[in-house]
């Protein structure tokens, strides 16, 4: 009995290095540039087809350490209220202004300005003016490339229910409504 445990966990043991070992033959082996106004595999993605958001530093560059976007908002407002079950942000102010909202404390942004945002504490931001520009980092990575594409590839805004599920499918959680902005 003592036997069969044992190959079963060096079966198991085994099969998850072997999956490491895969992830790591992606990993960046040099470094590499990301022009201004393009993202690291030539892909934009438009969120709710306005505004872009590139990826400069992607999962797969780093074995899901980290992810790297610029995100250029063409409209005011943000998302809704919600948390990250797996990752921090953070979030530096290229261009305009933006209202943040960490758990019960709120704060002003504007370029050069920057904000951590911990794992599990429910945040959301809205952006202000007409046009602006941020850097965000998530790590680690977790499922956000895949969350952006999918924001990327609606047509219309989804609905409350459905945005909710598309957040949790990305371990998310949507905690509550978007901040007001005007």
């Amino acid at each position: 009995m003592q036997r069969r445990k044992f190959i079963s966990c060096a079966a198991v043991a085994t099969s998850l290095l072997t999956t490491r070992n895969l992830a790591a033959q992606k990993r960046a082996k040099k470094g590499f540039m990301v022009k201004s106004g393009e993202s690291r595999f030539k892909e934009t993605i438009k969120l709710f087809g306005k505004s872009p958001n590139d990826n400069k530093i992607s999962t797969e560059d780093t074995e899901g350490d980290l992810a790297v976007f610029e995100y250029t908002g063409m409209e005011k407002g943000g998302p809704p209220m919600h948390l990250h079950l797996n990752q921090d942000e953070i979030f530096y102010v290229v261009m305009g202004e933006y209202n943040f909202q960490v758990a019960e404390e709120k704060y002003n942004l504007k370029a050069g300005d920057i904000i951590f945002l911990p794992r599990k504490v429910p945040h959301t931001f809205a952006q202000l003016t007409e046009q602006g520009k941020m850097l965000f980092l998530l790590t680690p990575a977790g499922k956000m490339e895949d969350y952006f594409k999918t924001i990327g590839a609606l047509k219309a805004m989804p609905t409350p229910q459905e945005g909710a599920k598309i957040f949790e499918n990305h371990e998310m959680q949507v905690v509550g409504p978007p901040l007001k902005w005007d």
